[in-house]
């Protein structure tokens, strides 16, 4: 039977795992495949793996219960081996690289931040500070206006958005860089326009999530702040 691999940690580490179980329907028990100085936890693969809640949820227990003894490198969820000896193998092949990586991250843990702006108010912002947007504002508006000024008004917002967005993930970002060992753009999406994750220091948490809540204060209401955290380096290995 293939085996699921949840993460790979020090042979030091000696979490207490039986109050814990594997992904799918059987629930199997984890176990560790050591090698040298490297362990993995694994457990039985399910023949039909899906990204479910309940499995979503049991892999991620398992990571965050090891972080809470020593770093740890963890693996996407899904990622499976032909058996125990195929998990020794890989130990063994990059037991360099994986030292190094888990050396480096030792005593740190990630913080995922999200921000997001209101619509509404973001709008009213580029209005207010931009005179051509406002002339073809009033232009257009209650559908008057040639297409060429719409077709205008259209493209400046999403430049001056753009910009105002692009200043404001940088500032986010440099506001919180000093209380961090590390960051990771994860990329905007529609809804959010900044999403990184920093690596921080244990001894820094208490510090970077007062940062973090003063730059929410500061922002007040139109702008969102979400940050999740501690997690384990998943942006970082």
């Amino acid at each position: 039977m293939s085996v699921y691999v949840y993460a790979i940690t020090s042979s030091e580490c000696h979490p207490q795992l039986d109050d814990l179980h594997g992904v799918g329907e059987e629930t199997p028990p984890l176990r560790t495949v050591t090698e040298g100085a490297l362990q993995a936890v694994v457990s039985d693969a399910p023949e039909d793996l899906r990204a479910k809640r309940r499995d979503l949820s049991a892999h991620h227990e398992v990571q965050e219960r090891l972080l809470s003894e020593r770093a740890v490198l963890p693996m996407r969820f899904g990622l499976t081996a032909a058996d125990d000896d195929a998990v020794r193998a890989a130990l063994s092949e990059h037991a360099d690289l994986y030292s190094e990586r888990l050396a480096e991250l030792e005593g740190r843990v990630e913080f995922n931040l999200k921000a997001s702006e209101d619509e509404g108010a973001l709008l009213r912002q580029v209005i207010e500070e931009s005179d051509e947007v406002r002339r073809l504002n009033e232009a257009t508006r209650g559908g008057g206006g040639t297409y060429e000024e719409r077709l205008a008004l259209g493209e400046l917002v999403a430049q001056e958005v753009g910009a105002r967005q692009d200043s404001l993930a940088a500032e986010v970002t440099e506001a919180l860089r000093p209380c961090a060992s590390a960051e990771s753009e994860g990329g905007a999406t529609s809804e959010y326009f900044l999403n990184v994750s920093f690596l921080v220091e244990r001894g820094r948490v208490l510090e970077f999530t007062s940062a973090a809540e003063k730059l929410a204060e500061r922002y007040g209401p139109d702008i969102g702040l979400r940050l999740r955290g501690p997690l384990p380096p998943y942006s970082f290995v």
